[in-house]
């Protein structure tokens, strides 16, 4: 049992230091891997199988929206960028440039892809003529490079895979229905999908993307207290197609500009589900998400019949989840610290007194509640276990956001809290962007989100007293 404690140790309890612990969890939960070039992380199989789920429910559910996947290229020409002002200042910090092909210096830069509204603007500039071209519904799934400052895995890092969602319409009204029900598919994912329970609103004006009219967003609660932006979906209005000259022929043949959105969720939000759910036993994976729900730990196993025993339950489970064996030659006890660690959800127990009960042992991940249940009917058992674990974690991400949620009505009171209590604090604000720089200035703490379920906690703005316009969330973030 020493090696299996020695397995545990190795994850820094989070109480103790939050940053150290996620660092372990995603190295010896190996979903990860540093490589050589600076910033950028190697998706290791365990790490890209989670991200293999995201993107299979991700585009199942794009799709019924109407949206094509297509795929663009990974530079962009620094004339086509410089098209849209605000847009390319936003990204100017970040991005990296490539200036010479092969032995020779290239006639004009090229931008490696920060993110690709120039080049969708450019595609719909061509191809959008009449009114029967609208609405263009695309998406693609690629990476994208932004030179950050820091890294850390999956939150940050120079490199990262995401999708980003482009689509043009002929009014504002659609493309404003499209951003709206976008950020819904998203928030609607994380909470069936992640178990992770979502603000969503709409960012300040100095909090929103370079370039749009409008960005919505779906704020989480990590367990440190601290908020995780888990996908954003923007309204461009007609600022993009204007600078593009994206014009096409209304119904009364008139020249109009199209209306755009973009909307987009990364390798981020795996971070999210680390932070959300993980223990200091390491990950705890939602059932619904997890490329491995339930591993079958023989024990025993060279005892006769145990292996075959364990690979035909195996056989009999995968039509309903998605089933493992290890049948490696480590010890029972280092193979149940090595299953938690990667956050299989369920356990399944499995040796010779067993066989001859008829029965296995099975242990839920999250709880390590343990279950002696009869082998005919385990299979139906296991549905109602990871249903009930995927309904359990959610209802206790949701608990947490609640109790780590605190309303400041002064800003005496909003300052102590962004001291003292990790979180979200609900608090009034008069819109003016100096107030924002002044709290983020004093606290740290950021503007999150003004959600679309507004409150009136006071009359006045928590940081100047002036009339208050919208409730704000407000926290320290990732």
């Amino acid at each position: 049992m020493s090696n299996d404690k020695k397995l545990v140790e190795a994850i820094t309890s989070m109480e103790e230091d939050f940053a150290q612990w996620y660092t372990d969890v995603v190295k010896k939960a190996e979903l990860i891997d540093y490589s050589s070039v600076r910033g950028c992380m190697i998706l290791r199989p365990a790490g890209y199988a989670i991200w293999e789920k995201i993107q299979q429910e991700l585009d199942r559910r794009f799709k019924e929206t109407g949206v094509e996947n297509v795929y663009m290229p990974m530079f962009i020409p620094e004339s086509l960028l410089q098209k849209e002002k605000d847009h390319v200042e936003g990204f100017a910090p970040e991005v990296a440039w490539v200036t010479q092909g092969g032995l020779e210096p290239l006639q004009e830069r090229l931008v490696v892809r920060p993110t690709s509204e120039t080049l969708f603007c450019d595609l719909y500039a061509n191809i959008v003529q009449s009114y029967r071209d609208l609405p263009k519904l695309y998406n693609q799934w690629c990476s994208v490079v932004r030179w950050e400052k820091t890294t850390r895995p999956f939150l940050r890092t120079t490199e990262f895979l995401w999708q980003e969602g482009h689509t043009a319409h002929a009014t504002a009204e659609e493309a404003e229905e499209r951003t709206q029900q976008m950020l819904n598919v998203y928030a609607d994912f994380c909470e069936e999908m992640l178990a992770i329970p979502v603000i969503k609103g709409r960012k300040t004006e100095k909090e929103k993307f370079a370039g749009a009219e409008a960005t919505y967003t779906i704020e989480t609660l990590m367990h440190d207290g601290k908020a995780l932006q888990s996908g954003t979906s923007h309204n461009f209005g007609d600022g993009f197609a204007k600078a593009f000259d994206i014009k096409y022929t209304d119904k009364n043949n008139k020249l109009q500009y199209a209306h755009q959105t973009s909307w987009g969720m990364t390798t981020r939000i795996i971070g999210a589900i680390i932070m959300v759910h993980g223990d200091d036993s390491g990950l705890v994976l939602p059932p619904r998400i997890a490329p491995t729900q339930v591993m079958i730990v023989p024990i025993m196993q060279k005892k006769e019949g145990v292996l075959e025993k364990a690979f035909a339950l195996k056989e009999q489970l995968s039509n309903s989840f998605s089933v493992k064996v290890d049948d490696s030659d480590k010890n029972p006890g280092w193979k149940f610290s090595e299953q938690e660690m990667r956050g299989i959800p369920v356990r399944v127990e499995i040796g010779p007194k067993d066989i001859e009960a008829n029965q296995c042992v099975v242990v839920r991940r999250d709880t390590r509640e343990k279950l002696v249940i009869s082998l005919d009917e385990l299979q139906e058992r296991l549905g109602e276990i990871l249903e009930t674990m995927q309904k359990d974690m959610l209802d206790r991400a949701v608990a947490h956001r609640e109790e780590h949620t605190n309303i400041a009505k002064n800003y005496e009171e909003f300052k102590t809290i962004a001291k003292d209590k990790p979180g979200f604090i609900k608090a009034m604000w008069c819109g003016e962007e100096a107030c924002e720089l002044k709290i983020k200035e004093d606290t740290t703490v950021t503007s999150r989100c003004m959600p679309f379920e507004q409150e009136k906690l006071s009359d006045t703005c928590v940081c100047c007293g002036k009339p208050a316009k919208a409730m704000v969330y407000w926290g320290k973030a990732y």
